[in-house]
């Protein structure tokens, strides 16, 4: 029970840890929250800062996710691993979403979901994953792909018939993400969101 509550802790701190901040004031000595959209998310590091700094804030986030999730799913007991796995990973999505030391402010938790779902269901993160890059290449929005990918895993969960608690977690994720999303689902009602600059599509 106490390792279950650590983990638990952990990963909600773990979670409140903003590497966009991390990385973009620490080293690039630039507030990403002051350009682009103001989110301190992968996407809104690739647009104010680029590639590698993008690269490298994204790895962080999925970390936030998988490494509780993994700690959970590896050292607690068979009987209660699911539960306290999913709680986990809830727990770094809130964190994520809502920090600790941002004043209960933060990012949109995708990349930090996706890591919490690779250490749970590897395969359907990778499917998801796919599916990701497939509309994100078609559409050229990060929000639409975002969005698919994660009613992809609604999918999947069911069709793989998942345990109860990675089904539950898997639908209130997405609700979670649907709602983070929420202006974006209006920016896109009203023509307004931003696409994706691949180098191919520049003139």
């Amino acid at each position: 029970m106490a390792l279950s509550i650590l983990i638990i802790i952990g990963a909600y701190l773990l979670g409140s840890v903003p590497f966009a901040l991390v990385v973009g004031k620490g080293i690039y000595h630039v507030d990403v929250r002051k350009g682009g959209s103001g989110n301190i998310g992968t996407t809104n590091v690739f647009r104010v800062l680029g590639k590698g700094p993008g690269i490298a804030v994204f790895v962080g986030d999925l970390l936030k996710g998988f490494i509780p999730v993994f700690f959970a799913v590896t050292f607690i007991d068979p009987d209660n691993a699911a539960l306290v796995a999913v709680l986990a990973a809830g727990a770094a999505i809130a964190g994520h979403t809502f920090s600790i030391f941002l004043r209960f402010k933060g990012g949109k938790g995708v990349a930090t979901g996706g890591g919490a779902v690779l250490a749970l269901m590897p395969l359907l993160f990778l499917i998801a994953f796919g599916v990701f890059w497939v509309v994100l290449l078609v559409g050229r929005f990060v929000s639409v792909a975002s969005l698919a990918a994660a009613v992809s895993l609604c999918v999947g969960v069911i069709a793989d018939r998942q345990p109860v608690p990675y089904i539950v977690f898997t639908f209130v994720g997405t609700a979670v993400i649907f709602y983070a999303h929420r202006s974006n689902i209006r920016r896109l009602r009203k023509g307004e969101e931003n696409r994706v600059t691949f180098p191919w599509n520049r003139k």
